[in-house]
């Protein structure tokens, strides 16, 4: 079993506050100075419509202003989100041993040169790189040190978006399986001297989640290589995040399990009706609540979507999930007692709030449009899970792109739905309820 790890003034003023602004004070205060400006303009804004006095400019300021708090949130959001990485507690303290450290000198010299790989290979087959090597392609490169597995890890948790809301688990192997308990055991009451009658026994199934390999293939001047004051670990990290954050951004919303990981958007009912019982979540679709609306978001639909849980389902980390589209169009919504859903963070390392649940953006997630699931509502660390096999390969090419050294990167990463139950899809639908 692997190891879980642990997601005011007027309108000149409010966007001269630049959302990259690096206080997070500054930040949070902005955003709140933003919100109250937005309240009375878009209040305005209903009046004028109401009276069949539209105003086309009063409804480009009050859409500015809403662009400005998405801004202002996503960037308070990226902070919290480099505090919380920065800690992660195991990162400090840990100590390699020799042959650990022997190995990551010799890596690093034969990245930057070439030379040693004589070393390197046999640290693969027989020495200490062997047991995180095995069931790999030998011709496929060699497998980095974990402190370079770590540093690419860590970069992809600041891009990645599903790494920040899902539970992550480091596996050995080339896949993973988990048997469910689907509950069915007996049981029953009994007086000091009666007799015990047999119960049922209780039910398990195996479920395989989907994997696949991600590759990337950066390529370094002689220069950097040569420059023994560039972290080169860090240098190769920063090259390939981005583009293992693309893919996997894609493969944990919407991959189909085929060489990928399979997304969390994927286990609806219809799709898990069209699959082999045998290839069917143990634990059956995510349920879904309808919007009410064939056009879009409602307030009472997302009202329902939160109800629709069961209380020992609903955790402390339990959200929204929506792109920043979608956020945009819940700022504008209220209540019956005329109270926006929406409300800001008021202190670091809070999210903004619906409906008192943490609002997160997921880029990605699908606009709010007809039979489109722009929503998740839940505690995605306990509905999905993300498996990363220990060990990053990297094959080494001084010849086909000279004067570039190409490292040809790949990593094996698995997702799939953990428990179903813990979220709900809100469909775009007209039809009510579940």
């Amino acid at each position: 079993m692997g190891v879980l790890l642990p997601a005011h003034p007027k309108l000149r003023g409010i966007l001269s506050i630049r959302a990259e602004g690096p206080d997070i004070k500054a930040a949070i205060d902005g955003v709140n100075r933003a919100f109250e400006e937005f309240k009375a303009e878009h209040t305005k804004e209903i009046k004028e419509i109401k009276a069949g006095m539209a105003d086309v400019v009063q409804t480009e300021k009050v859409d500015r202003i809403n662009a400005e708090i998405g801004k202002l949130t996503a960037a308070i959001d990226d902070l919290n989100i480099k505090m919380a990485v920065g800690n992660v507690p195991g990162k400090e303290g840990e100590v390699d041993t020799p042959e650990m450290k022997e190995y990551k000198s010799d890596f690093n010299s034969w990245v930057r040169t070439g030379d040693d790989e004589s070393k390197i290979r046999n640290a693969n087959k027989t020495g200490v790189m062997a047991s995180m090597s095995v069931g790999s392609n030998p011709d496929g490169g060699y497998t980095a040190p974990v402190e370079w597995d770590r540093q690419i890890t860590d970069k992809l948790a600041l891009v990645s978006p599903m790494r920040r809301y899902s539970s992550i688990q480091n596996v050995r192997g080339q896949g993973f399986k988990h048997l469910y308990n689907l509950h069915g055991a007996g049981s029953g009451w009994v007086g000091e001297t009666d007799a015990r009658p047999e119960t049922a026994t209780p039910k398990f199934a195996e479920y395989a989640f989907k994997f696949g390999e991600l590759y990337a293939q950066p390529g370094v001047t002689q220069v950097i290589l040569e420059d023994s004051e560039i972290d080169i670990a860090g240098y190769l990290a920063g090259e390939v995040d981005l583009e293992f954050a693309q893919q996997e951004g894609v493969a944990f919303l919407v991959g189909d399990g085929v060489n990928k990981p399979k997304g969390v958007l994927m286990f609806d009912a219809a799709t898990e009706t069209a699959l082999p019982a045998a290839e069917r979540h143990p634990l059956g679709p995510v349920l879904e609540v309808a919007t009410g609306s064939a056009a879009g978001l409602t307030p009472d639909g997302l009202v329902d979507l939160v109800y629709d849980i069961p209380s020992e389902r609903l955790t402390q980390n339990s959200g929204f999930y929506l792109n920043r589209k979608s956020h945009a169009d819940v700022r504008k919504m209220k209540d019956g007692q005329g109270n926006y859903l929406w409300q800001p963070p008021f202190q670091a390392g809070e999210p903004a709030q619906i409906l008192g649940y943490a609002a997160r953006e997921l880029s990605g997630m699908p606009d709010a449009e007809a039979d489109e699931i722009p929503v998740i509502f839940g505690d995605m660390t306990m509905a999905y899970r993300i498996f990363d096999r220990v060990g990053v390969q990297i094959l080494r090419d001084p010849y086909t792109k000279k004067p570039y050294v190409l490292f040809y990167t790949r990593k094996r990463v698995g997702g799939g739905l953990w428990n179903p139950e813990f979220i709900r899809y809100h469909r775009v639908s007209g039809a009510t309820g579940s």
